[in-house]
């Protein structure tokens, strides 16, 4: 699940580890979603430690009674010189770097900042944990970030990370996946034992409708600053 709207959201500011506060219309958004996304049962809640996406998960953990878990592995991208900055500052500082995105090349947001390949390392390992720890027919919840929740899901799925760029559209705020594991047929290697069950769902959806469809996103990304 992504955070709510932060104010530097609506203000395109690109945000990586910078730790926003939600917007009023984001606590707002999390206060509506949390009894949808608590329909689903999670038995563990992990979030990131930032801010937007810590009160976020606490809106949904509170209508389920669970404590929350902070894991920093979880947070967005670090994207560098970039942070605190607006849309149009990096396009205007950077345009070789958002070129290189644009062309898919995983290059490091802000010069200082990190790949979608090492956050796909770190979002990984932290929900490998998560998924260790349920019991079978349990659901976990993980609360994070526009990037990082479209690198854990490609991470999972096993699609190219550049890939999933270009054909996930990244969680709008407060809108979550849905992933379950599809097991093995007879012990064998094969794919990834995870599939997308739904994708980019929020607010009132119910629990078991289709798919949301999916729609081409840029590599730096609508939701880059997430």
């Amino acid at each position: 699940m992504r955070h709510g709207e932060t104010d530097d959201n609506a203000a395109g500011i690109w945000q990586g580890h910078r730790d926003s506060r939600l917007s009023a219309t984001g606590r707002e958004q999390a206060r509506l979603a949390a009894p949808v996304v608590a329909a689903l049962r999670p038995s563990v809640v992990v979030s990131s430690d930032l801010r937007r996406a810590a009160d976020t998960a606490d809106a949904v953990a509170a209508r389920l009674g669970v404590p929350v878990t902070r894991d920093a592995r979880l947070r967005e991208i670090d994207v560098g010189r970039w942070g605190g900055r607006t849309a149009a500052e990096v396009r205007e500082s950077d345009p070789a770097t958002l070129l290189a995105l644009s062309k898919g090349i995983d290059a490091r947001r802000g010069h200082s900042g990190e790949t979608v390949a090492e956050l796909a390392l770190r979002a990984r390992a932290a929900a490998d944990e998560v998924v260790a720890a349920l019991a079978p027919g349990q659901t976990g919840l993980i609360v994070c970030h526009g990037i990082t929740s479209r690198a854990l899901v490609a991470s999972l799925v096993g699609l190219d990370q550049m890939q999933a760029g270009r054909v996930l559209r990244g969680l709008d705020n407060c809108h979550w996946a849905r992933v379950s594991e599809a097991g093995r047929a007879g012990g064998d290697a094969g794919p990834p034992p995870w599939r997308i069950e739904q994708w980019n769902i929020g607010g009132g959806a119910v629990a078991d409708e289709p798919a949301a469809s999916w729609s081409p996103t840029d590599l730096g990304g609508g939701h880059a600053n997430g």
